[in-house]
């Protein structure tokens, strides 16, 4: 399949697949791919406004000339050399660099959700241990390093609202819906522990000292399988003290999401009281 000039890939791969993309930065060296199209290799969570966008970003370093070819956005950056990387055969931009590349495009709320996303780990105790695609202090080192670069100001205000523990982009709205309505900020990455000191439940958020464990659960229908896990979890939480507080997608939406109201109210039934 010919999807730019001197570019054939398999039919199979997409447009927009791996091959597709590898065969974009081997004919050009001097360019890697950036923005929306690098934010996708690294598995970034886009929100819908930009997620439709299926064009391929490259780039190059400022003083060679703008990539142009069919389905292409060209972009010229102020890269250092730690800020283009080679990953499963493709040459692109850091995770860092990608993420601070995303604040010219997205709102605070969806930076937060690639940021939390790109420094999410698990420890040992978690069922999937996870480790960080990249740390808080890189983040914070090249927003330091670019403070004339467009969307600066949104990467600042999203470091300091992102926080290691959020698997999903949902989990992040939520906990951010959480903080802005004036609520307790949700402790992530809690292992809760039964008498023994074996892990027992792994809250979504968490408030340790209420007792409250936070679930999201995104899937419209879950087969029996997993309706049975989500009873044995919330019976497993009641056992050991802890109210389960599950949240929905729907609880995410509109500008007074019911998240708010359900988490108000399970707090102000185990003893929280307002400032």
């Amino acid at each position: 399949m010919l999807v730019s000039r001197g570019i054939r890939v398999p039919a199979a791969s997409g447009a927009a697949g791996t091959a597709a993309l590898r065969a974009y930065t081997d004919l050009d060296d001097t360019s890697v791919l950036a923005s929306l199209s690098a934010a996708r290799i690294w598995d970034m969570p886009l929100p819908a406004n930009v997620s439709g966008d299926w064009r391929i970003h490259l780039a190059r370093r400022r003083g060679f000339s703008f990539p142009r070819r069919t389905n292409v956005v060209g972009h010229l950056l102020t890269l250092l050399p730690e800020e283009a990387v080679e990953y499963d055969g493709v040459r692109l931009t850091s995770p860092a660099r990608t993420w601070l590349d995303l604040a010219a495009v997205l709102n605070v709320e969806d930076l937060v959700a690639a940021g939390d996303h790109l420094v999410c780990s698990h420890g040992p105790d978690f069922p999937v241990p996870k480790a960080a695609i990249c740390s808080t202090d890189e983040l914070e080192q090249i927003v330091r390093r670019h403070p004339g670069m467009r969307g600066v100001r949104t990467a600042r205000a999203a470091l300091e609202l992102i926080r290691v523990g959020a698997d999903s982009a949902p989990e992040t709205l939520m906990r951010l819906a959480l903080v802005d309505a004036k609520l307790p900020e949700p402790e992530l990455n809690l292992v809760v522990r039964n008498h023994l000191g074996q892990a027992v439940l792994w809250p979504d958020g968490a408030y340790r000292e209420y007792k409250i464990s936070l679930q999201y659960d995104g899937r419209h229908h879950g087969g029996p399988e997993h309706h049975l896990r989500d009873i044995e979890r919330q019976e497993k939480s009641l056992a050991h003290g802890w109210l389960e507080v599950r949240i929905s997608k729907r609880d995410l939406e509109g500008d007074r999401p019911a998240v708010v109201h359900k988490v108000r109210r399970a707090l102000l039934s185990r003893g929280w009281a307002p400032r």
